[in-house]
């Protein structure tokens, strides 16, 4: 069965016609004469001709790729002949910011890309369907991926060996001794599931892996017997970062990893048609900024426009001034700006990347070849390619400036020139998310310790303790890691040096970044400055930047300090970095290394020299920093093919370690009930092949009451596994000790310790206890408790749960544990004043009833305290976005929307979750 393509077992959608399921077989797909050839390399293709159509003209060129994925699917059985002309409908529903008619339509990806932290749930899931499949008296055989699956063991390295020139073996060593029993249980699923792509440990991180290696852009396989069929690469992946790909023009985005095992299942994905904002690049960028400057400057600006849950398409002169690599930078930042995808159409410069990276000359002659036959590729210049927009927003490259974003969210841009002065109004604000509220008797206050060169050192408000040019966003793009190494080779030319205490760390995206940087001579100056490659993977990012010293940690703890990290990298919501850096700033790699230099972000660049030479003179920034050409010339020199070739010739062979691990074999996983890492799931336990019945939730207490921009960094468990915690406790309970706890990231595949870290934040705030962290309120005995005991608590009584929160719950990282973990604690429903678009579709996933305030309403307006019992009333035969009621104990009622956006999320719901709806299908 080809990539995209359905067979019988697929059961008919809720609202299916049955008179037109008659009239049109399923696999007699209505737009077969649109089914042409085209002839390339003496080679015969197929593609199905969507630029025939009359509409397709003025269609944005992401949308184009949505169309041509119904035209070819199209079976009228999960892809109607109605979806397709609902698309071509596309100028009338939602070309102008005044349309406001929505249409659901199904969309069948190409692929689907896994990272192993939500790859192993997934492989842990699929293992339990098989299991849960066969109990039901079906055949498990059929739990297979249909769409093709790559996934990437970008594993999580904690650095724990930072400046040593055998960082990255050590580090790798102690994480393949953690994690072995993760990779074997990888091991055998990329043995026992067909269609699926294990890229081992080692490579690099998933984002640039399917940059630099994975992406097809255009497919051009057929399995044996069937006819060579072109069409678009796109992708659902498992982490919201997947949109970096968006910049070699394959439309892509993050899902839930429980929406994408329904994908791998052959599952299209239900979405509305979205809104497409066109953002127009035009003039060029100052020499001396970087595409980190003009990514943090789009963030801000886009989130001020309100892009979530929209299609952004790039166009405009400007964008033939980028690298894909930038564009790729932009892209990878989408999520922190709200919008679906941030797409960069294919052009010349995408297809010189291809070369670039080592794509088959053949393959990208192909690509061409139909893209220019189906009209989507891309010339930036021509104004009269230009699409039609829902609105239009313009940038001049030329008003980019230096920037930073932070103290805790990546949309809150700093100019570089202004940053002291933020930091100083940061520090007095009061508590948010520009405000420390350090009272003005500590805005002074300072702390020494001694370092093992004998020397005394000292902390202040603002010093650095974490400099980390990290595997995210910008290891991705040569110029600005060149750059990088071009600056600190200056630096170490004129005498400087970074602090011995400040923790410093390199961890490239892949091995041709460590190529190249080799290659260019760079590699020992940054070295010199202490920023060793530590690993390849997700490491500071994601709070895996290992501990600090501990001089240095109890004196920013006695002090009471703002002390920060400084980091090239996506994120930066408080709590997520580490403890003991309050404040945490995204910024370039070169200013990465500027601010570990310097110290501290508490400094005017103009007008404070980072040192002095030997000779007593003051060095400046403005005197070490490379220019754009400089650059450029030696990015020209250096980043070949060969190196792309050298690195992916090997890569799915894997390491020796890899090589040497012996994988269980079989259909079914042999599951070791003494496992801390490998748990099968409860999710299907009591499990039945007769629907349950809808069920109203009776006298249930929330568990927590949350404020706005509850991220999925509050929610789920990540970052290392805090000592006082109930999961330590479960872990202390087995004999573990804290050395062997490894993070939340490495044990996703056991539910008992993820629903004990689920909501186990330490910068929580929940209105029903006085302080942040991860404790709650039992009702009503009034006693403050840790969240899972709480919930366990409840449990026992009987008492079912709610969540109370406000705006934009489950922004970040597209993290199914933030579903799974409150479904496990027991939490039926989270009402919230909005919701990012991912969670929400998680919630659902899980059979959590995701409900919305009333435009102007939340629980403060409202009364609510929290402590209050809820009854709500889900009807038998609800319908997406009706309106129901929530009763209390008080007294007190109000009318709340049932965030089920379509029809497909209610079967979901009705089923108890997607997973359940497919395990249903497979016994059918």
């Amino acid at each position: 069965m080809k990539s995209g393509s359905v067979g019988w077992e697929c059961s008919l959608s809720p609202h299916f016609n049955l008179i037109y399921y008659f009239s049109h077989l399923p696999g007699a797909n209505p737009f077969q004469s649109l089914l042409k050839e085209i002839n390339v390399n003496g080679e015969t293709f197929h593609y199905f001709d969507i630029a025939s159509f009359p509409e397709y003209r003025e269609l944005p060129y992401s949308v184009r790729v949505l169309l041509e994925s119904a035209v070819r699917n199209c079976d009228n059985f999960q892809v109607l002949e109605k979806d397709v002309r609902g698309i071509l409908r596309w100028k009338q529903l939602k070309g102008t910011p005044s349309s406001e008619d929505e249409l659901e339509i199904p969309f069948k990806p190409a692929r689907v890309i896994l990272q192993d932290f939500t790859g192993v749930p997934a492989v842990v899931d699929f293992a339990a369907m098989r299991d849960a499949v066969l109990k039901l008296g079906g055949d498990p055989d059929r739990i297979n991926p249909i769409c093709p699956s790559d996934l990437v063991i970008d594993h999580s390295v904690q650095v724990d060996f930072a400046r040593s020139e055998d960082a990255l073996a050590k580090n790798q060593d102690l994480e393949f001794e953690r994690n072995k029993e993760r990779f074997t249980f990888l091991k055998w699923g990329a043995k026992a599931f067909n269609n699926m792509l294990i890229i081992p440990p080692g490579s690099g991180i998933v984002h640039q892996v399917n940059l630099e290696y994975l992406a097809r852009v255009v497919f051009q396989d057929a399995k044996e017997g069937e006819k060579r069929m072109l069409y678009p690469d796109s992708v659902v992946g498992t982490d919201s970062h997947t949109t970096m790909i968006n910049g070699l023009g394959v439309v892509g985005w993050g899902v839930g990893g429980i929406e994408a095992e329904a994908v791998m299942l052959g599952q299209a994905i239900s979405m509305l048609l979205p809104e497409v904002i066109g953002y127009k690049l035009v003039g060029k960028m100052n020499p001396l900024v970087t595409s980190t400057d003009l990514v943090l400057t789009i963030t801000k600006h886009l989130r001020q426009i309100g892009v979530v849950g929209k299609f952004v398409e790039f166009f405009g002169p400007g964008v033939s001034e980028l690298s894909i690599a930038d564009r790729a930078t932009i892209s990878n930042m989408c999520p922190e700006y709200g919008a679906t995808v941030g797409y960069f159409p294919v052009d010349k410069n995408a297809l010189d990347y291809l070369r670039q990276t080592n794509r088959a000359e053949e393959k990208v002659r192909v690509i061409e070849a139909y893209l220019k036959t189906t009209n989507q590729l891309r010339d930036f210049g021509n104004a009269e390619q230009d699409p039609v927009f829902t609105q239009i927003v313009e940038l001049d490259l030329a008003s980019v400036v230096t920037s930073v974003s932070g103290p805790k969210r990546p949309h809150d841009r700093v100019a570089v020139s202004e940053m002291q002065q933020d930091f100083r109004q940061c520090l007095i604000n009061k508590v948010g998310f520009k405000g420390f509220a350090v009272p003005e008797a500590e805005m002074n206050a300072e702390g020494s310790f001694s370092w093992t060169d004998g020397k005394t050192y000292s902390l202040r408000h603002g010093s650095v303790v974490i400099a980390a040019i990290t595997s995210c966003t910008n290891t991705s793009n040569p110029s600005v890691m060149l750059g990088a190494g071009l600056l600190a080779k200056k630096a170490v030319e004129a005498g400087l040096k970074v602090a011995p205490y400040i923790k410093t760390s390199l961890s490239p995206g892949s091995g041709v970044v460590t190529y190249y940087l080799k290659e260019s001579g760079v590699i020992p100056a940054l070295e010199e400055l202490g920023f060793n490659v530590v690993g390849y993977g997700c490491m500071t990012c994601i709070g895996n930047s290992g501990p600090l010293d501990d001089n240095v940690a109890n004196t920013i703890e006695k002090n009471n300090l703002v002390c920060c990290g400084v980091l090239s990298g996506n994120r930066n919501f408080e709590g997520r970095i580490h403890p003991n850096t309050r404040a945490n700033y995204l910024a370039s790699p070169l200013l990465v290394i500027a601010y570990a230099l310097a110290g501290t972000v508490d400094i005017d660049f103009e007008k404070q020299p980072l040192g002095t030479r030997p000779d007593g003179s003051a060095v400046f920034l403005r005197d070490i920093w490379p220019t754009r050409s400089e650059i450029q010339t030696v990015e020209q020199k250096h980043v070949i093919p060969a190196m792309f070739r050298d690195v992916y010739a090997k890569v799915e062979l894997g390491s020796p370690a890899w090589q040497d691990l012996n994988a269980p074999t079989g259909k079914l996983y042999p599951w070791d009930t003494q496992s801390t890492y490998i748990k099968r799931p409860p999710f299907f336990d009591g499990m039945t092949r007769e629907l349950p019945k809808i069920g109203n939730i009776v006298n249930a207490r929330a568990l927590l009451n949350l404020g706005d921009s509850v991220t999925t960094d509050h929610i789920s468990p990540a970052g290392s596994i805090a000592r006082n915690s109930p999961a330590a406790r479960f872990l202390s309970d087995r004999g573990l000790t804290p050395r062997d706890f490894n993070s939340y990231g490495s044990r996703r595949g056991n539910d008992d310790i993820m629903a004990r870290g689920t909501f186990a934040n330490i910068r929580l705030v929940n209105k029903l206890v006085p302080r942040p962290g991860p404790r709650t309120l039992h009702i009503p005995s009034g006693e403050e408790m840790d969240v899972f005991d709480c919930a366990q608590r409840y449990g026992s009584e009987g008492t079912p749960l709610i969540a109370l929160v406000g705006k934009d719950y489950g922004s970040g990282s597209s993290r199914d544990w933030a579903a799974k973990g409150p479904y496990l604690l027991g939490i039926r429903a989270v009402i919230a004043e909005s919701y990012e678009r991912i969670h929400r579709s998680n919630l659902v996933g899980m059979g959590i009833v995701p409900l919305q305030y009333l435009a102007g309403q939340n629980a403060e307006s409202l009364g609510l305290t929290g402590q209050e019992l809820f009854s709500i009333a889900i009807p038998e035969n609800c319908k997406p976005h009706e309106r129901i009621m929530v009763h209390t104990d008080c007294g007190k009622q109000f009318e709340v929307i049932v965030r089920f956006d379509t029809e497909v999320d209610l079967e979901y719901f009705r089923n108890g979750g997607i997973l359940n709806y497919m395990i249903r299908k497979m016994i059918d």
